[in-house]
């Protein structure tokens, strides 16, 4: 029995010994991957002294900036239409005519009311100078007692009555004047002539087309006149970008008509209503329009073109620089527990700063990560300003990605390694 017995007990003993060794080995193996887990990869660059320019990007199209949408203010069938789409025409050359018998006709019966009216203001000047004589033969009459004064009551009244009736035909007369002239007004505007000197870039209407005039409505947008040789780029700029531009600003400017080429412009207008867009809605957007003026000009230019442009809003020489992927924010609070969980003192933490979050760099100095808080200014497309903070010829974490936005931390094990090698792992 008692063999039995040391047998179970060494069995025991050697399973239990097995165990506790799996577990210093695994143990082990999780602390020592854990080490190497630890050590982050990174790439880095030197802080050092550029020229940035701050830019401000938007898209839009080319439109002239001098142009007149052609729409009548008469109604009617189109009679004439000598130009077409492409055309040049000159200040003063014809471009429409709209059937006109309607509203000459109106005119004639407007001509023949005046004629009337005037022939009876003849008849009543002749009554009114006729009853005028007796009203003052009456008079004398009077003054001599030779008439009564119902006599001179009634010569009066005869009198005011006719010079009523001749202001009455005076007035109709100059009515009927300013309704001819209201016609002869109409009829004129049948006729359309070029306000000035251009190129009939739009043309929406064909001849027998029937238009309506904008007396009360908007009016038929019949054609539009464009100076080609004087083009502007319009763009939209966001509402957070717009406070940075200013008239005479540089812009470059790309039309996808022309490829890569790149054309030099200034921002010659801002505009000050906003334009919204899913107004009311997640996608709401406010933009305003931004024009821009060529320096270099091209004749294959049209309205319409679609464009791109980069507007250089500020430009700053010999600043301390980083590359602008190095800047990462994090919070106080995030780094008062990493700070805690080494069993670093956290009395700084426990101050008014809460859970600012702050804008940061990592450092590099003898493999390790250092978190620095920085002030940063402009940033271009590649870098940004460091105004505070930084000094020129340190290392800065450059990437990766990851490493920077979640992996490192003040205090970081890291190694530094090639661009190359660390897509390669990637």
């Amino acid at each position: 029995m008692a063999i039995g017995k040391q047998k179970k007990s060494k069995k025991k003993i050697i399973i239990f010994s097995t165990i506790g060794v799996l577990v210093i080995a695994l143990a082990l193996i999780a602390f020592l991957g854990g080490k190497r887990d630890e050590i982050v990869p990174i790439q880095i660059e030197k802080a050092s002294i550029r020229t940035i320019t701050q830019s401000v990007t938007a898209t839009g199209t080319l439109d002239p900036e001098f142009k007149v949408v052609i729409t009548p203010e008469v109604t009617g069938e189109i009679v004439e239409l000598p130009v077409k789409e492409g055309d040049f025409v000159k200040k003063g050359q014809l471009l429409i005519k709209i059937k006109s018998d309607a509203y000459r006709a109106q005119v004639q019966q407007s001509e023949a009311s005046l004629n009337s009216a005037k022939a009876t203001l003849s008849m009543n000047k002749a009554q009114l100078d006729k009853v005028t004589a007796d009203y003052n033969r009456t008079k004398q009459l009077r003054a001599k007692n030779l008439a009564s004064d119902s006599d001179l009551e009634t010569a009066k009244s005869t009198y005011l009555s006719a010079k009523g009736a001749y202001e009455g035909a005076q007035a109709q007369i100059q009515q009927m004047q300013a309704a001819l002239k209201v016609q002869l007004d109409q009829l004129s505007k049948t006729t359309i002539y070029s306000p000035m000197t251009g190129t009939v870039s739009q043309l929406n209407v064909e001849l027998g087309e029937r238009v309506l005039g904008s007396g009360f409505s908007q009016g038929t947008n019949v054609m539009t006149i464009s100076d080609l040789k004087s083009m502007l780029a319009v763009v939209d700029v966001d509402e957070n970008d717009v406070v940075l531009v200013s008239p005479g600003d540089t812009a470059r400017i790309k039309i996808d008509a022309f490829g890569d080429k790149v054309f030099k412009g200034i921002v010659y207008q801002i505009g000050n209503s906003a334009l919204t867009t899913g107004t009311s809605t997640q996608d709401q957007v406010v933009n305003f329009e931004v024009k821009l003026k060529f320096l270099d000009f091209d004749n294959n230019f049209r309205p319409g073109m679609s464009c791109n442009a980069s507007i250089e809003t500020k430009t700053l020489n010999n600043v301390l620089s980083v590359p602008i992927q190095s800047v990462t924010a994090r919070s106080n609070i995030s780094e008062a527990k990493q700070a805690q969980n080494k069993g670093q003192d956290n009395q700084v933490k426990k101050k008014d700063n809460g859970n600012k979050i702050q804008e940061i760099v990592f450092v590099v100095n003898k493999n390790k990560a250092k978190a620095v808080n920085v002030k940063t200014g402009i940033s271009d497309d590649n870098y940004i300003q460091i105004i505070d903070g930084l000094k020129q010829g340190q290392e800065v974490v450059t990437g990766s990605y990851k490493a920077i936005s979640t992996d490192l931390h003040d205090g970081s094990d890291v190694k530094v390694e090639s661009k190359s090698k660390m897509y390669s792992n990637q």
